[in-house]
């Protein structure tokens, strides 16, 4: 496996470019950070797959535990309750396959990567219409299941979570905290799983540290020099980068 020490000068600036890109992909789009920055990592086989999914999920953690600092939890996140239980189940079920694929199969981890990153770019250019009211539990618990695998396996749960609670007649402020609330609890069964098992490395925790910065600075750049574009241009720009991350995954995983 490739490690920090291993991992020679010209691959390190390569993951920095990859946080970088992923940071600004993230600052766009307010998600898939984790999935840019896995499948930029995949295309050029910087470093393993798995290594950078540790990294993502100390990540989330601490952005997570830093929004809630900020913006203190309320009651209106339990309207994703029904979807909680299942996504844990299955983020140890996306982590199962993520460690089996790794070790056997590692042509169709990145193939299910890459399909993960697109499915995230058509997100970006549908529109989505509210629904009148609230939809079912049993609808939210196969959410929170899909959820949880991509989120084991890739340590990335947005996509699922973002279509189904975009079409919910909810504020965006609400939104955006159950959104959290999935994203945070998810990634700590997460990161305590791969703690357990063994399949946790200090060069994850590395390149989680090198990612804080570079994360704040890409955001704080953004803020300051914004693009001078519309809102939806500059979803189909986000959508553009993702399409051509995922395309790249596929046709290097053959």
């Amino acid at each position: 496996m490739t490690t920090l020490a291993s991992l020679p000068l010209w691959g390190t600036l390569g993951v920095l470019l990859c946080i970088t890109l992923a940071s600004y992909v993230q600052t766009l789009t307010g998600f898939a950070f984790g999935l840019i920055f896995l499948a930029l990592v995949g295309v050029f086989d910087l470093i393993p797959v798995g290594v950078a999914a540790n990294a993502v999920t100390l990540i989330t953690l601490s952005q997570t535990v830093i929004h809630f600092r900020e913006y203190p939890l309320t009651d209106d996140w339990r309207v994703i309750r029904p979807a909680i239980w299942p996504s844990l189940v299955g983020v140890a079920a996306g982590l199962a396959l993520l460690f089996w694929l790794s070790d056997s199969a590692l042509y169709l981890l990145k193939m299910a990567l890459g399909v993960s990153v697109i499915g995230s770019a058509a997100l970006l250019v549908v529109r989505f219409v509210p629904k009148a009211e609230i939809d079912a539990p049993g609808s939210f618990a196969l959410t929170g299941l899909l959820a949880g695998l991509m989120g084991g396996m890739f340590s990335t749960a947005g996509p699922p979570l973002v279509y189904k609670l975009y079409r919910q007649p909810l504020s965006l402020p609400v939104i955006r905290q159950a959104l959290l609330v999935m994203f945070g609890l998810s990634q700590l069964v997460r990161l305590g799983i791969v703690l357990v098992s063994g399949q946790f490395t200090p060069a994850s925790l590395v390149y989680a540290l090198m990612a804080v910065p570079l994360v704040f600075l890409v955001t704080r750049g953004n803020r300051r020099y914004p693009l001078k574009l519309s809102s939806v241009a500059i979803s189909r720009v986000a959508a553009g980068l993702l399409l051509m991350a995922g395309a790249s995954l596929i046709a290097t995983a053959w």
